[in-house]
């Protein structure tokens, strides 16, 4: 690796990530020399036709993280193993046809559900998270509702039961902060999810997993429990950050003020803004080279790592020329990836329902909401990966519970 590697970390991240992006690409090019945690090597691609090369040909740059070329040198405490660990029984290191099998199952479990359904169960969970601070007159909209709001709607999609639902957010939340409880919350969520398997391999319903379960390409519960928690937390957090990134934009931007009179396009063009400018995946590992190659005008061995700088390609001014226009409808951003291993469409599209939904009850019902602390003293959660907002104070007139 070369010796002008930056570390991916610190607070930049937090603080001026589009600012560290530019600098990025003026020091390093297309694609930056990166050090991990304990001075792992990889390479971050920042540059928005690099990153469709990336992701457009999963056999040069395959998903298969045995063939990373830096694993005699990681530590078995290694701290980023959670996120870049070995080959596990799940879709994020299914390569190939038995990959797109996979994939298949995933999309035709979840395009199956109803989207007033969907909807409906958005809605219903909102309102009762809005029922348990409306009376105040000021709350978190963070850890009070958008931490809470999605993994309610998913574990009900999937075919939990509603009682079930507060104990899934824990555990999920737990195993996302990544402290002392973390596995806790893993073995909770793994242990809900094989025992909701063996309850719809004896009764089935009308839900996510029933429908895996039908799928007859020959995968192991093993297998569809992994895809699951995947499934789960891929859904989740970046959709809860989606929420309050918005809601920032709204709350902060003179731009999105119609929204909070109830004007619904500007709601659409503000999450649509995020995901361009405040994505809330902002770099994603990763690929693995097959082989020696070029990319960006860098020399990549084969078993290198390269990192998805989701964020940084957004940004990048060969398809961002104006960085002050809003996108309008504008969609081509990398936020829910590219290629065959990009986030399935109807997954994407339960996200953006249940972050619509979430975003449009809050200002249905607390209408004259507003920031209760200035704007520049909002702060970001310590990642380079996630980019959500620990917490978004807001003040309004209480209002009664329905």
């Amino acid at each position: 690796m070369t010796p002008e590697a930056v570390p991916l970390g610190g607070p930049r991240f937090q603080t001026e990530p589009a600012r560290l992006y530019r600098e990025m690409r003026r020091d390093h090019g297309a694609v930056t020399p990166v050090v991990l945690d304990g001075d792992v090597p990889a390479w971050l691609v920042v540059g928005y036709r690099e990153l469709h090369q990336v992701t457009g040909d999963p056999v040069l740059f395959s998903r298969d993280s045995d063939l990373w070329n830096q694993w005699d040198l990681i530590p078995d405490d290694w701290p980023l193993l959670p996120m870049i660990g070995r080959k596990q029984p799940s879709i994020l290191y299914t390569v190939g046809e038995r990959h797109r099998e996979r994939a298949g199952m995933i999309s035709d479990a979840l395009e199956a559900v109803d989207p007033f359904e969907l909807r409906g169960h958005a809605e219903r969970f909102a309102d009762e998270l809005i029922d348990g601070l409306c009376t105040s007159g000021e709350a978190d909209l963070i850890g009070q509702y958008a931490m809470l709001l999605p993994v309610r709607v998913l574990a009900r999609l999937y075919g939990f039961s509603d009682e079930e639902g507060p104990g899934l957010v824990t555990a999920l939340n737990d195993m996302i902060d990544g402290r002392e409880r973390a596995i806790a919350g893993q073995t909770h969520l793994a242990t809900s999810m094989a025992q909701l398997l063996a309850d719809r391999k004896a009764d089935p319903a009308d839900d996510v997993v029933s429908r895996m379960l039908q799928d007859k390409s020959g995968f192991t519960d093993e297998e569809m429990m992994n895809d699951l928690m995947v499934m789960m937390a891929a859904g989740h957090q970046p959709t809860a950050d989606w929420i309050g990134n918005s809601l920032r934009l709204m709350l902060t931007d003179s731009r999105f003020a119609a929204s909070l009179f109830g004007g619904r396009n500007s709601v659409a063009e503000a999450m649509n803004e995020v995901l361009w400018e405040d994505t809330p995946s902002q770099n994603i590992a990763g690929r693995w080279a097959s082989r020696d190659t070029q990319l960006g005008g860098r020399r990549i061995r084969a078993g290198d790592l390269l990192i998805l700088g989701l964020q940084g390609a957004n940004s990048d001014p060969q398809v961002r020329t104006d960085a002050s226009a809003l996108t309008g409808g504008n969609n081509a951003h990398f936020s829910f990836g590219h290629g065959e291993h990009r986030c399935p469409f109807p997954a994407q599209e339960v996200a953006e329902v249940i972050a619509r939904t979430g975003i449009e009850v809050v200002l249905d019902r607390l209408p004259d909401i507003d920031l209760a602390v200035p704007a520049d003293s909002l702060t970001r959660r310590p990642s380079p990966w996630l980019r959500g907002l620990t917490a978004l104070p807001v003040r309004f007139t209480p209002v009664p519970a329905l």
